[in-house]
């Protein structure tokens, strides 16, 4: 029986990086497509609690069907796993391909990621797949073979409990892939601001990404400064399991 592959994005269901993930998933397995019906970007574990959810199937061919739904990423796969998945959780989930990093830091912000760690969550081996391109009809084609090769892995190989995988992709024929740590960095928040014209003031966040260790070879920024895969294993479990005895001896 062929592996159930279930993919979702943050971009939304046109996104280019979705088709070209749908092409290259197809030799693997069954294909069940959950996406937002527009771009999700910067939802991280969001979910819609306050109106309802929509699923609607758009269109089913042999091996492969597709949905828009009307939430977020980590909606798309919560409805999936309970409705399309009641009695047979998928071998697989991909998410992706998402234009524009989620290495360091933005692992946290990132929709794609949210729906990958939700994947992971419910027992499911999971990936997501990100290149560093914004642009809507970014070149993914030096990518692709290396993300049919990641994805046969994991479905070979498997995923350890409450691990997942963020995988970033440079903008260039890759060199080769590095399995690496996550860098130390953060985003340096600006808000541009203007005026509407009723005279109220309104904010555009931008900003700036700041790498504290710019030198650390064992890093997913230094991997994608220098034209390799970045893959990053991912926990679920956000314990700082280090601290705990240190906390231990407060006077609480």
């Amino acid at each position: 029986m062929r592996p159930l592959i279930l993919i979702t994005n943050d971009d939304g269901l046109m996104a280019k990086g979705l088709q070209e993930l749908i092409v290259t998933m197809r030799p693997l397995g069954d294909l069940v497509v959950v996406a937002p019906d527009g771009p999700r970007s910067g939802m991280s574990s969001a979910i819609t609690v306050n109106v309802p959810t929509r699923l609607h199937k758009i269109s089913e061919e042999d091996g492969l069907k597709r949905y828009r739904c009307s939430g977020t990423p980590v909606d798309c796969v919560k409805l999936a796993l309970h409705i399309l998945f009641p009695d047979k959780a998928p071998d697989l989930l991909v998410t992706g391909i998402n234009h524009g990093t989620n290495s360091s830091i933005s692992v946290v912000y990132s929709g794609t990621m949210g729906a990958t760690i939700e994947g992971c969550i419910n027992e499911v081996p999971s990936i997501g797949f990100s290149l560093c391109n914004h642009l809507p009809d970014a070149d993914f084609s030096h990518v692709l073979p290396f993300v049919h090769r990641i994805a046969a892995n994991v479905l070979e190989h498997g995923l350890s409990e409450g691990v997942c995988l963020n995988v970033n992709m440079p903008d260039a024929p890759p060199k080769g892939v590095r399995i690496c740590r996550q860098a130390n960095g953060r985003w340096t928040e600006e808000f541009v601001r203007h005026v509407d014209p009723h005279g109220l003031p309104y904010f555009w966040l931008t900003g700036i990404f700041s790498n504290k260790e710019p030198q650390a070879m064992d890093t997913d920024e230094w991997a994608l400064d220098n034209d390799f895969i970045a893959i990053v294993p991912t926990k679920i479990d956000m314990t700082a399991h280090e601290a705990i005895n240190a906390l231990k001896i407060w006077e609480l």
